[in-house]
């Protein structure tokens, strides 16, 4: 969500959806960006970058989600090969 008036710019911000599912995938992926072995590689790349480590957090949450829901529409489990 933006909070853009006219000229103004203001601050971008995470609004709706599934809160609980949000807060979970928050949690997963402060352990996540510590061991996996795609996700972070991909987090010290882009806090290196210099985007906001929050704005980091949010994009392997994002990329951790297309995983997961790549699985369930394939019907597989999960495989290092496959991260």
């Amino acid at each position: 969500m933006n909070r853009d008036s006219g000229s103004f710019q203001g601050k971008r911000y995470i609004r709706g959806g599934r809160h609980h599912v949000r807060t979970i995938m928050f949690t997963s992926m402060m352990s996540e960006i510590q061991c996996h072995p795609k996700l972070k590689p991909m987090y010290e790349r882009l806090v290196a970058a210099g985007k906001p480590t929050k704005v980091a957090l949010i994009a392997c949450m994002r990329k951790l989600l297309i995983m997961l829901n790549t699985m369930v529409k394939t019907n597989t489990y999960w495989h290092e090969k496959m991260a």
